[in-house]
């Protein structure tokens, strides 16, 4: 994990009163402009402070001077204009479990109803807002939190969001669900068994990780901690997995059941 810290910072202004240092004398050639003054850019210091997450800020320029700025249109305006309420629904579990294919059909079944939805791929995140992150652990809960703050944006938005990712720490998903008003999280867990996740494989990660080219990988040196609590768990009916559409409809079930789809 990143380690709190801190460190100082040294700027200078743009902006100073000039100071003369010495003057810079053109080519003889050149000898019909003016001599340039240099300047003395005078420095300013600012205090940062790294969090155990691995964000920052500036205590002197920032912590104690940002003010939440409220506007006059709320949530509530905007889910009485899309009637509908937003939420962020968190679709977790292995590699191969589903996650995408059911957050797929689910938009797709509430986009038929009217219903605005945005699905926030753990993939594709990584493509551009995560680009950065790798899969260390503690990579793995900045791309959570991160995930989880897009989500809420959303959220307050008045869209349904529908977060795919594999999300393998409770702890992160729990961080996640804390800062979300109570009820708005709504975790639904793909309790898929990882030897049916693994024959399926779509990706070739499996293969991949059991002959010791991904290190790291969940499932197989990297644990999955199954949630405890999730509002929805979808699994096998036997041994026979239902399709995508009917996973779906459960957890609109749920939606329509607590109020999410109307105003």
């Amino acid at each position: 994990m990143t380690a709190a810290g801190k460190f100082s910072l040294f700027f200078t202004s743009s902006l100073p009163e000039p100071t003369k240092l010495g003057f810079i004398t053109f080519p003889a050639k050149r000898n019909n402009l003016a001599p340039i003054k240099a300047m003395e850019m005078p420095s300013y210091k600012v205090d940062v402070q790294f969090k155990p997450n691995g964000s920052s800020c500036g205590e002197n320029a920032m912590g104690n001077n940002i003010v939440w700025h409220k506007c006059s249109v709320e949530k509530i305006d905007r889910q009485e204009l899309l009637n509908q309420r937003g939420c962020v629904i968190w679709i977790t579990g292995l590699s191969g479990s589903g996650k995408s294919t059911v957050a797929c059909a689910l938009t797709r079944a509430l986009h038929a109803r009217g219903k605005l939805t945005y699905v926030l791929d753990g993939d594709n995140v990584r493509h551009g807002l995560n680009c950065d992150l790798t899969f260390k652990p503690e990579d793995r809960a900045e791309n959570i939190r991160r995930i989880g703050e897009v989500a809420k944006l959303f959220a307050d938005a008045g869209v349904i969001c529908i977060a795919s990712a594999i999300s393998p720490y409770r702890k992160d998903r729990d961080a996640c669900r804390s800062i979300f008003p109570e009820g708005d999280f709504i975790e639904v867990f793909m309790d898929i068994p990882l030897s049916v996740c693994e024959a399926r494989d779509p990706k070739g990660l499996y293969k991949l990780a059991r002959a010791g080219k991904i290190k790291g990988f969940t499932g197989i040196d990297d644990p999955y901690e199954a949630p405890l609590n999730s509002e929805i768990v979808l699994q096998q009916v036997g041994q026979v997995c239902p399709p995508p559409e009917a996973m779906a409809d459960k957890v609109i079930s749920y939606l329509e059941a607590k109020g999410y789809l109307q105003a």
